[in-house]
């Protein structure tokens, strides 16, 4: 068989709806956690600080595959505050809580979206897309890890 050169076509506005959707969530989860990132106080000070700083890195990477997954299906990927807190289902950080609550926080931000990933899935599915399919499944594996780890740090299970 001949190597043939397929070309990507353009998606349903609903798989970049949803996408936009996820991005938004991302990338206020993102802010949030440098945030708590920047400004954790308390005995815990030390291993939170370096924990906020692993999981934003991984957050910066993440709004960057999505965005680009958006531009590769031809569409434009939404990228001001004011977009993001349109689209967002994930809410900004207001004041400056105690270190329980941003980890309790960001442990609710991380379900949400891993929440929102599952029915997320369908749309991808309907649609035949595969590689966005690819990357709801491992973002919605690195939230739930994620949240987990955040559970854990609160003694929940």
């Amino acid at each position: 068989m001949k190597n043939k050169i397929v070309s990507i076509k353009k998606k349903p506005v609903k798989v970049v709806e949803m996408l936009s959707s996820i991005l938004a969530d991302t990338y206020i989860l993102y802010l949030k956690t440098q945030n708590f990132h920047w400004n954790v106080i308390g005995p815990n000070f030390a291993s939170l600080h370096k924990m906020f700083e692993e999981q934003y890195t991984e957050l910066a990477l993440a709004v960057d595959l999505i965005a680009e997954r958006i531009r590769a299906l031809h569409a434009k990927a939404p990228a001001t505050f004011a977009e993001y807190l349109r689209l967002a289902s994930v809410h900004e950080a207001h004041g400056y809580p105690d270190a329980n609550k941003m980890v309790q926080e960001l442990m609710h931000g991380h379900e949400k979206i891993a929440n929102n990933l599952q029915e997320a899935f369908a749309v991808a599915e309907h649609h035949q897309d595969e590689v966005t399919l690819d990357i709801l499944i491992s973002r919605k594996a690195a939230h739930e890890k994620t949240a987990w780890m955040l559970r854990s740090t609160l003694g929940r299970i």
